[in-house]
């Protein structure tokens, strides 16, 4: 097996604002893995919350030697292997993890959630994101999201009742309500999300610092709506810690260092009675038609990366009247655009 790796940045339609930061672009590194005259594609995206840069990545990938397996369908072995290479660097062994899985369909000639058993009549609406803006910006967005049956609204910024009716002023879809750790009194927190929950919002993600256990327990026991981890949420050992202190996770591919970790916390956390959304960063369609292998197992997906881009390498999984679409395309489902 071969592995190719290069730098490209993403540019974003809109500026993208969250609790404490905004950009216009995010970093990823796009990767092939070739064998036996196919390739397989694979993605590390690198929002600088993370904590990963490309720099970071290149040097992880330099690293990793596949030419030392002959056979891409030993992934235990393999993804062991680069796994074991360093710590962290979770979106770098993502994008190993998603090219082999692409390249393990294709040489079966099989979707990757066939092989799985995973019916993909199953899978769920995706939410679109609306982040922080200004009211007429966010008029313009929720309008631009008009297909979309339900929307995801980034709150934390200081103004959230007012995102809220913004929103609710031009549709009446359900939202989604993401934090991203923007709250830091539980009490307050509490009593906003009692009007949330009159303004048609599902749950919230995220609400309170990562750090805040025992207050996020607190705030789980007493909301009236469910409270789902991110931030706080990284690899498979923290499912079990988290049984009581969230209502769900939000399972993403670039911490969870790709979809061999990612369906093993699906089963942990249903075995948990846990409620599971599969979300994203910003990515090309590569990244996020891997994740939507899996979306069918989930409760909730906010699988919109890729439509928040303008140049998109890749086209894969489509949103179709609101609700995610596999095709039959070998592996992750995908084929290359350009670049």
């Amino acid at each position: 097996m071969k592995l190719r790796f290069r730098p490209y940045q993403l540019q974003l339609k809109h500026t993208f604002t969250v609790a404490g930061s905004s950009r216009n672009t995010t970093p990823v590194v796009l990767t092939e893995i070739e064998y036996e005259g196919q390739t397989g594609y694979g993605e590390a995206s690198m929002p600088p919350y993370l904590g990963e840069s490309q720099d970071s990545v290149l040097q992880f990938l330099s690293k990793v030697n596949l030419g030392q397996f002959n056979d891409p369908f030993m992934l235990d072995d393999i993804l062991s292997y680069v796994d074991s290479l360093d710590e962290g660097n979770r979106a770098a062994k993502a994008c190993v993890d998603i090219a082999l899985h692409d390249l393990i369909g294709k040489l079966v000639d099989m979707p990757l959630y066939r092989l799985w058993g995973i019916n993909p009549n199953n899978t769920p609406m995706t939410s679109f994101t609306i982040g922080i803006d200004t009211p007429e910006m966010v008029r313009i967005k929720t309008k631009e999201a008009d297909r979309f049956k339900v929307l995801k609204v980034k709150l934390g910024g200081g103004h959230d009742r007012e995102m809220i009716e913004t929103v609710r002023s031009v549709t009446n879809v359900p939202i989604y309500v993401d934090v991203n750790q923007g709250w830091s009194d539980k009490r307050q927190a509490l009593d906003i999300i009692h009007w949330l929950a009159e303004q048609g919002v599902e749950f919230v993600e995220q609400p309170l610092p990562k750090t805040a256990v025992d207050d996020s327990a607190w705030l789980t026991a007493n909301s009236p709506l469910p409270i789902i981890a991110d931030e706080a949420f990284q690899r498979l050992g923290d499912v079990a810690a988290f049984k009581g202190v969230y209502s769900g996770i939000n399972i993403k591919l670039m911490k969870s260092t790709g979809l061999r970790e990612a369906h093993k916390m699906i089963t942990v956390a249903r075995a948990m009675d846990m409620k599971v959304m599969l979300g994203c960063m910003t990515e090309t369609s590569c990244a996020i038609s891997a994740a939507a292998q899996l979306s069918p197992l989930v409760d909730w997906a906010d699988l919109d990366g890729n439509l928040l881009i303008s140049n998109d390498v890749f086209a894969g999984v489509q949103v179709v009247d609101g609700k995610m679409t596999l095709n039959d395309l070998p592996g992750i489902g995908i084929r290359k655009l350009k670049g």
